[in-house]
């Protein structure tokens, strides 16, 4: 069991979900282990000011990742924590979203546990809940989709090699994390696997940020709505009916269709 601790000890490691960029989004208990830590080793998706919240004395290290700049590989940046730990000291791996929901947290902690360092996990919310707030549209809705699914455009292997018939059921809503790069491939292989290709989609950039903007398209017209727009990373892609019920009050100056 994750220990779930009242003050974060030291020589521990709190995996720690930063939420999908809005400083207000931050929970409780994240604030708190922030402001008790001694180094926090962060990312790039972290939203603006929630850095600002670790205490001066503090060490913060910076590890993002974008797509094609690594400041530190996978291995180095567990390599960094268990040495941190090693140390005596408080440690907060700081995530954008939530740090089990393609955030790595998951192969961190079991580094850090087969070196017998407490772990501890405080999640955020994740990118996909962000945005449907931020957006006014619900994820699940009884007359639109059942199920919700979440899927990482973005293999290891850096493939989309999805499982493109159980994408493509009815009644559902798929969210893909990292897709942007594979989007003609995304939209060939769904409607391939029979879902139609009026399908209502939506590209949403930096959803809770000061500049999140949102493009509403069709799943067949996927790509080249990327294209006209210029849409790049971080961005999250929602395929489903559940699109069509975004308000127009929610859309504002940030919303385009494709």
């Amino acid at each position: 069991m994750m220990p779930v601790l009242s003050e974060q000890a030291r020589g521990t490691v709190s995996l720690v979900g930063a939420g999908p960029g809005d400083l207000e989004l931050l929970t409780l208990r994240a604030w708190r282990r922030l402001q008790q830590a001694e180094v926090v080793v962060y990312d790039n998706l972290v939203g603006p000011g929630i850095v600002d919240l670790v205490p001066a004395q503090a060490q913060r290290i910076y590890v993002g990742k974008s797509a094609g700049n690594h400041t530190l590989a996978q291995e180095e940046i567990c390599q960094l924590l268990v040495d941190l730990a090693r140390q005596g000291l408080r440690v907060v791996r700081l995530k954008g979203g939530d740090p089990f929901v393609f955030g790595r947290g998951g192969e961190e902690m079991d580094v850090l546990l087969q070196q017998q360092i407490p772990v501890e996990i405080v999640p955020g919310i994740t990118a996909a809940l962000g945005a449907g707030a931020s957006f006014g549209f619900p994820l699940t809705h009884r007359d639109h989709a059942q199920s919700c699914i979440f899927v990482t455009g973005h293999l290891k292997d850096h493939t989309v090699d999805l499982n493109w018939q159980t994408l493509a059921q009815p009644h559902q809503t798929v969210v893909i994390y990292m897709g942007i790069t594979g989007l003609a491939t995304i939209a060939r292989e769904l409607q391939a696997a029979g879902l139609p290709a009026d399908t209502p989609a939506a590209l949403i950039y930096k959803a809770t940020w000061p500049q999140q903007a949102i493009y509403t398209t069709t799943v067949a017209a996927l790509d080249a709505t990327a294209r006209r727009y210029g849409i790049k990373p971080p961005t999250l892609l929602v395929i489903g009916t559940v699109v069509s019920l975004i308000p127009p009050s929610a859309l504002g100056a940030e919303w385009r269709h494709g």
